[in-house]
């Protein structure tokens, strides 16, 4: 493995984008949970220096901001699950965060970096999708924000430029009355640390229990995070019974494109565990919608 040989720390957004301009070969370091690990294994490309982003205040806060949860980059898993806003607004993540490694690295590991690293499985990334997440991406003299259904453009790369732009928040709209999202995943017992298959569901019901609105994510259904849209258009007016969550997870089968893969599951064992895995996640989400007001949380 080549060494780095320049590691920096810049103090702000600003600051950091100009060392990212200046430094070809270079690579944003947040947690370096999944980063370290695959210069170590050469499966990401060598880089010259490390960009540590960790120590600029700006990407640590967790914010209200016009109707929306904003979750800077950086914020540490750990963080957002003492925080009670993310716990009030999105316990599907809540629930995903709390699943990613061990206690020292969710006490390092970041969504920003989780999302970056646009690996077709990752948990965060998962919950994150069904909770209809934007990223907001900075470059020198703007912002933008892209819906993570446009980030992704195959396993490991993004849409926006590595070596120009960085993620500082993640944000979605703040929950409302008769919403709820939840988070479950299967995994080898042995501790591999990519989930065989894991699913969020986000749901927003009326008082009567009937579906207005939701959205399914699964991983890994593809060569990027998947999310289902034929679910939404069936899920929609319907009370989630037995036949209604076969004909979903039927859908799901027809868009997703399962694989084998040597070290977790077969394309075969997947497609087995789609429904009871919907079974399980949706039901969690519903009973949260079913009984949730807006004034339970701040």
């Amino acid at each position: 493995m080549t060494r780095w040989t320049e590691y920096h720390r810049p103090p702000s957004v600003e600051a950091a984008l100009q060392t990212l301009l200046a430094s070809p070969d270079s690579a944003i370091l947040a947690g370096g949970t999944d980063l370290l690990l695959d210069l170590q294994q050469g499966r990401h490309p060598a880089v010259t220096s490390l960009i540590d982003i960790s120590c600029i205040d700006a990407l640590h806060e967790v914010q209200v901001e016009g109707g929306y949860l904003v979750l800077g980059a950086a914020v540490p898993l750990a963080r957002l699950l003492e925080n009670p806003l993310v716990a009030g607004h999105a316990p599907g993540l809540i629930e995903a965060c709390r699943l990613i490694g061990g206690p020292q690295v969710r006490n390092v590991a970041t969504l920003g970096g989780n999302v970056a690293h646009a690996l077709p499985a990752g948990d965060g990334t998962i919950a994150l999708l069904a909770l209809g997440t934007e990223a907001c991406i900075a470059s020198q003299g703007s912002t933008r924000r892209v819906a993570l259904t446009q980030l992704f453009t195959g396993p490991g790369t993004v849409s926006f430029d590595r070596q120009r732009e960085l993620i500082t928040a993640l944000r979605f709209r703040l929950r409302q009355t008769g919403e709820g999202s939840a988070f479950r995943r299967v995994m080898r017992p042995q501790g591999v640390a990519i989930a065989i298959l894991n699913m969020a569901v986000w749901i927003r019901c009326d008082g009567e229990g009937t579906i207005l609105d939701s959205r399914i994510a699964l991983g890994p259904g593809g060569p990027v995070p998947f999310l289902s849209h034929k679910s939404q258009e069936q899920l929609a007016g319907q009370q989630p019974d037995e036949q209604v969550l076969a004909t979903v997870a039927g859908s799901i089968l027809q868009e997703v494109r399962f694989r084998t893969s040597p070290h977790r599951a077969t394309r075969a064992y997947r497609e087995h565990l789609v429904l009871p895995l919907l079974q399980q996640t949706l039901h969690a989400a519903y009973e949260r919608a079913r009984h949730f007001h807006v004034s339970e949380v701040s």
